[in-house]
């Protein structure tokens, strides 16, 4: 049987912000567009649904596809962007994914996708236009995300490799909001965080300085208190 509607069809797409921090800078997995509209300009990767394809199912194949990274275990549904005029083919609803990683190593561009790689979010968030389409407006809401839940949510391990130290921790929220943070305040506070952090009960010298703990992921979905670093509270 033949479904019609009354309503007129349009396209569901996926784009997705890969987040990292890697090479002491706070960086987003971008291609270049190989085929218009915008061909040659910057964009997130990302792509139409398939007919019969769960969302999350496309937005990690569209990113495996563009830039050959895999998305790894933390991704979850940004926002939905659907302004009328937001795609010059036509009307395209997009559902924007956030996912955070490790430095996940160099990407390649493949399918529509002429080049990838990562780029320094401070400066793309400079500059409107740096990007294709409503880009810039999914990065700046992505990162909106990203620095509000490393104050409540575990997120800030998902930066890190499997073991780290406080001072590798600490790293990553200093460069991921832009400030420095007094190392003896945040050790107590990340430390006192029931469930946040495991030790290994294993040292590491790879700082440089001397051997340090080594801890991994803890159990709890939530910090409470959460940890209002950005004040130094």
């Amino acid at each position: 049987m033949v479904y019609t509607s009354d309503y007129p069809i349009f396209s569901v797409t996926v784009d997705v912000v890969c987040l990292t921090v890697r090479r002491d800078s706070f960086q987003v997995l971008l291609v270049e567009r190989g085929s218009d509209p915008f061909e040659g300009q910057l964009a997130l990767p990302g792509g139409f649904v398939e007919i019969e394809e769960e969302l999350e199912h496309a937005a990690r194949r569209e990113l495996r596809e563009e830039t050959s990274v895999d998305a790894p275990y933390f991704i979850e549904q940004l926002a939905t962007y659907g302004t009328p005029d937001r795609d010059p083919r036509g009307r395209m609803v997009s559902i924007a994914h956030l996912v955070i990683a490790p430095d996940p190593g160099e990407a390649s561009g493949g399918t529509d996708a002429a080049a990838a790689g990562w780029y320094d979010v401070p400066d793309l968030l400079a500059d409107p236009k740096t990007l294709a389409f409503d880009h810039h407006r999914i990065l700046s809401d992505a990162v909106d995300r990203a620095r509000s839940k490393l104050e409540w949510s575990p997120l800030a391990p998902g930066f890190c490799r499997d073991e780290f130290t406080i001072g590798e921790l600490r790293h990553v929220y200093e460069t991921i909001w832009g400030l420095r943070l007094d190392p003896a305040n945040f050790h107590r506070k990340v430390a006192s965080a029931k469930g946040f952090l495991v030790e290994t009960g294993e040292q590491t010298d790879r700082g440089g300085g001397r051997p340090a703990k080594r801890y991994r992921w803890g159990s709890a979905e939530r910090i409470h208190p959460p940890l209002t670093l950005r004040t130094n509270a």
